[in-house]
């Protein structure tokens, strides 16, 4: 019987109550070199300066629905993905910033920081700041505006 070692898995997008808008896929697929991550984003807030291009922080959280309170719509997303306890922008679920072009985003990279196995169930935020990639303990990359489950 043939065995496939193909893993993958997939995360909905969708904007929150200040960002209905948004929505789009994250695909994750697992290969020899690593997890092929592909992001189709629509809806984004766009740049209203001559400098185009707003970029957006992008992160899987360790937390498992997109639910929150009243503060934070997406609260129960918990903190970055990071299960060595590494610094930021070391954790395994800091990813590269989303570029926004038009209100669309487009991005596709090669991973070697998890495999598909770690983080089915978690979840992927795209925050309303770009990830300053020091600030501890997660960037300063701003308030949630978009998540999504990964499956």
């Amino acid at each position: 019987m043939f065995k496939s070692i193909l893993h993958s898995a997939k995360a909905h997008i969708k904007g929150g109550k200040d960002f209905p808008n948004i929505n789009g896929t994250v695909s994750f697929r697992e290969t020899k070199n690593g997890v092929l991550m592909t992001a189709d984003i629509y809806g984004l807030p766009q740049s209203t300066t001559d400098c185009k291009g707003r970029f957006f922080g992008f992160h899987i959280h360790n937390g498992t629905s997109c639910t929150g309170n009243s503060e934070d719509e997406f609260a129960n997303s918990g903190m970055h993905y990071n299960p060595n306890d590494c610094p930021h922008p070391y954790h395994a679920g800091d990813l590269p910033a989303l570029i926004e072009n038009k209100g669309h985003a487009y991005m596709s990279v090669l991973l070697n920081k998890f495999k598909i196995d770690d983080i089915k169930g978690k979840v992927i935020i795209i925050h309303d700041s770009p990830d300053d990639f020091t600030s501890q303990p997660s960037g300063n990359s701003g308030k949630k505006i978009a998540c999504g489950k990964i499956y």
